[in-house]
């Protein structure tokens, strides 16, 4: 009976919407806190203060999104560790994973501001905006080291398959940031500066909150933190290796992100506020793939951990299917109901008519997507993040030369563009993965 039959891939699949589901409900509530900030800040007499906050809350999403290979190579590299079922390099690689991010995010709180202020140059906000903009950014700074503390704690978790804690974590997140944004606005009077502080106590509360699950968790591992794996630089080698490999990989991802919108722009505003409204359809979708992705990372490291190439097999497998369902579910749903999406996003009559025009290439997206999320999830599990990197680069590669040659088609070019770097990602993650099953990754225990 091979790896991937009925009898063992039901189990997988269990398994694996165990996991997947407490991250999908996760990141169902992230758009919750925005609609939020918008709405508070939004009722304030200038205009400026709602600038200030998008702004800011943009560039931090970028910021912060690019340190969140201290999210993933903590969990590929934990999950393998509670394979090889050794409780003392679980325990070791929070401590290391917690040092990291103290580091850059001290560093971030002190050198940060210029930082904030060539970002807010970048994307050429109004005058009146931008010293808004620096302020919230400033303040927000401050919760830099719990907010890389906390991406952390979160892969050392789903490492020990708790994907659970992540749903906790992020739930008193934003309910924290919401009773604060109320308080500091509607109650004080303060306005874009009462956001980011409400941001940055959210934040350290979620430490708090973290911190204290870490200490239960460490109550059941095994030894105690070795001095010479936290303070010795040759102890984090395969850290730094797989963290600097995710970090060029996500610079290369952003890019990527920023160039589409800087391309949208220049071709005026309908057409950026529509491409804007569709990438939100990628958004919604990767909310769900996201789930089965992470499961994917927790399990494939465990299997690898163990050298138990039967359970990895299966574990691809019913994770290939169970986003496969779901990529077709999303498609279906964007070419049956995508028009009245694009309505509730927005009002605008010209907006609406201008995304409805592009709407195909969502129908498709998801389609040619789900294997870069699933993969993701697989070389994250496995460490093997520089051909995570690569597939980067190699997309990039076509998407310029693409872009250039398909000019003439304005936006659905640009569309085309971003659809061959996507195409070409899961392409190249496909073939790495055929050639490492037949020559690294055995099939069989």
């Amino acid at each position: 009976m091979t790896a991937t039959s009925a009898p063992q891939s039901a189990p997988a699949r269990r398994r694996i919407w165990a996991l997947a589901w407490p991250i999908i409900l996760s990141n169902v509530t992230v758009p919750l806190l925005g609609l939020v900030d918008t709405a508070v800040v939004g009722h304030l007499p200038d205009s400026s203060y709602l600038a200030a906050v998008t702004l800011g809350a943009t560039l931090f999403s970028f910021l912060y999104w690019g340190f969140g290979f201290l999210r993933m190579g903590t969990t590929g590299l934990t999950a393998q560790a509670v394979g090889r079922d050794d409780g003392q390099a679980v325990r070791n690689l929070l401590g290391q994973a917690l040092i990291m991010a103290a580091v850059i995010g001290g560093l971030l709180v002190l050198l940060g501001s210029p930082l904030v202020s060539f970002g807010l140059w970048l994307l050429d906000s109004s005058p009146s905006a931008t010293p808004l903009a620096q302020a919230y950014a400033d303040i927000r700074l401050l919760s830099a080291p719990a907010v890389l503390a906390n991406y952390a704690i979160l892969g050392w978790f789903l490492g020990q398959q708790n994907s659970r804690v992540t749903l906790w974590i992020l739930l008193l997140t934003n309910v924290v940031n919401i009773v604060f944004d109320l308080w500091f606005v509607m109650g004080l009077g303060m306005s874009s500066n009462g956001v980011a502080w409400a941001s940055v106590l959210a934040d350290y509360s979620a430490f708090a909150f973290g911190g204290y699950l870490v200490l239960r968790q460490l109550g059941r591992l095994p030894g105690q933190f070795l001095r010479r794996q936290l303070l010795a630089l040759g102890a984090y080698r395969a850290l730094f290796s797989v963290n600097a490999n995710l970090f060029v990989r996500t610079l290369g991802l952003l890019f990527a992100m920023a160039f589409f919108t800087a391309q949208g722009a220049r071709q005026g505003d309908t057409v950026l506020a529509a491409n804007a409204v569709l990438l939100q359809f990628i958004m919604l979708t990767s909310y769900a793939l996201d789930g089965f992705a992470h499961a994917a990372e927790s399990l494939v490291g465990r299997a690898v951990g163990r050298r138990d190439w039967s359970e990895f097999a299966a574990t691809v497998g019913a994770t290939a299917r169970l986003s496969l369902y779901t990529a077709l579910a999303a498609a279906l749903g964007f070419a049956l109901f995508g028009n009245a999406l694009i309505a509730l996003l927005t009002g605008l009559p010209e907006v609406r008519a201008t995304a409805a025009s592009y709407l195909p290439w969502m129908v498709a997206m998801p389609l040619i997507a789900v294997w870069s999320y699933l993969f993701d999830g697989v070389f994250i599990g496995t460490t093997a993040v520089r051909e995570m990197r690569n597939s980067i680069f190699i997309g990039l590669a076509v998407y310029l030369p693409v872009w250039w040659l398909s000019r003439p088609l304005g936006n659905h070019g640009l569309w085309l563009a971003f659809m061959a770097f996507t195409l070409v990602r899961s392409a190249t993650l496909i073939g790495y993965y055929q050639h490492y099953r037949q020559h690294r990754w055995r099939t069989r225990r």
